[in-house]
């Protein structure tokens, strides 16, 4: 037996150990304790969308995972059809040019924020975060020893960050500023000159604009394109723009997105990627290479979907003025709950477990939410809408 009075203890690294837990785990606990005495649960804590992915995408996964060749490794930065097909989509979507050396494959838009943060910072560095930010975004930056400096965006503003703002926040220290557009968890969707502004000020400044576009398939209906950014030949000095896959081509659980940058950057990303997965999943590469041509009408339509369900939200909550909707848009309405003093994760457990509507508390987003609550709607549709409404409303009676 090994002796091992007075020896020390292993220890972890402080700066995960400081990094807070994953907030869905601790909902869905909440949820698992709902007596289901005001109907069924309604799951509206997570960003998934509410319907399947089309029948041809998942015989094509099918298809592929059965052949051989792609139980073998891939390219470390994705393989080659798959990049081609998403670089023309981004050039003509966007009216520039991207190259298929401009893109790497990633495990879903988190694992492109987390090599951008390894490849563009280190321990000590900081980077701006609109706030409220998404979590995993802070998360990341914390374990990494990079500092998360709070740039906070205002109900009165439509959450939409102020560029002067920024600018006074800047120092020697900051590496990068992230945008999310549309956002998560506000829904708020930049004016493109707001996106250009901050491009704009990156560059001059000398650091990298990290756009995280993982939702911008559900624009508001009338606009087709974020931002112009990549129409600008000097594009790749300053700018990475992450994308997930999950979202418009309903298959989160195949862990598949792709960050766009300059070509040599991306050689940085690689000896990330090959530390961390050697290459991504390849039967579900070979589906979306498939789907990125096949199926502009199907994404189209989703994006219909979602709006009208967005319209819905808008309406189910003008019932409830003191359940205050401040944003929304994409997948997420952010709202300020009518409890003032009360915590939101206060707020969002009773929510759960007394009137069975899980969503997720505002201070899972970060300083100055605690009366604000997340509800992703898109995991519901236009005749179920009615009923958050009601729950909310059934809150208040009882508390």
């Amino acid at each position: 037996m090994l002796d091992t009075i007075g020896s020390p203890a292993p220890t972890l690294n402080p700066w995960l150990a400081d990094v807070t837990a994953p907030p869905i785990p601790a909902a869905h606990g909440w949820a698992a304790r709902y007596s289901g005495s005001c109907g069924p649960m309604l799951d509206l804590c997570q960003a998934v969308p509410g319907y399947p992915p089309h029948p041809q995408i998942l015989r094509h996964l099918a298809d592929a995972a059965g052949d051989p060749a792609s139980a073998k490794y891939g390219l470390i930065n994705g393989d080659a059809p798959l990049r081609d097909a998403y670089a023309a989509q981004v050039s003509g979507l966007y009216g520039g040019t991207v190259h298929p050396d401009q893109v790497a494959i990633t495990a879903g838009c988190n694992q492109a924020f987390f090599l951008a943060m390894v490849a563009i910072a280190r321990a000590g560095d900081t980077v701006l975060l609109p706030t409220p930010w998404f979590w995993n975004h802070q998360q990341t930056c914390t374990m990494l020893g990079i500092t998360p400096r709070a740039l906070p965006c205002a109900a009165n503003a439509g959450f939409v960050p102020d560029l002067e703002q920024a600018e006074v926040l800047l120092d020697s220290s900051v590496r990068a500023i992230v945008l999310i557009t549309p956002n998560n968890p506000t829904g708020a969707v930049y004016p493109p000159a707001v996106i250009e502004g901050f491009a704009a000020l990156c560059r001059r400044r000398g650091i990298w604009l990290i756009l995280d576009e993982t939702y911008r398939d559900f624009l508001p209906d009338g606009q087709d394109r974020a931002h112009g950014l990549f129409a600008d030949p000097g594009w790749a000095s300053s700018v990475i723009q992450l994308y997930s896959f999950s979202k418009a081509y309903c298959v989160p659980g195949h862990r598949l997105g792709a960050v766009v940058a300059g070509a040599e950057l991306v050689q940085q990303f690689m000896k990330v990627l090959d530390c961390m997965h050697i290459c991504p999943q390849r039967a579900g590469q070979a589906a979306l290479r498939w789907a990125i041509d096949a199926l502009p009408d199907w994404r189209d339509a989703n994006r219909r979907t979602i709006n009208a369900r967005a319209a819905s939200m808008r309406q189910a909550l003008q019932r409830l003025p003191e359940w205050r909707l401040e944003s929304l848009g994409a997948y997420f309405a952010y709202i300020r709950h009518p409890f003032p003093g009360t915590p939101a994760a206060g707020v969002a457990e009773a929510l759960a477990v007394e009137r069975g509507a899980l969503c997720l508390p505002g201070s899972a987003f970060g300083p100055g939410q605690e009366q604000h609550l997340r509800i992703a709607f898109a995991n519901t549709d236009t005749d179920t809408i009615p009923q958050v409404a009601d729950r909310l409303a059934g809150l208040r009676r009882a508390m």
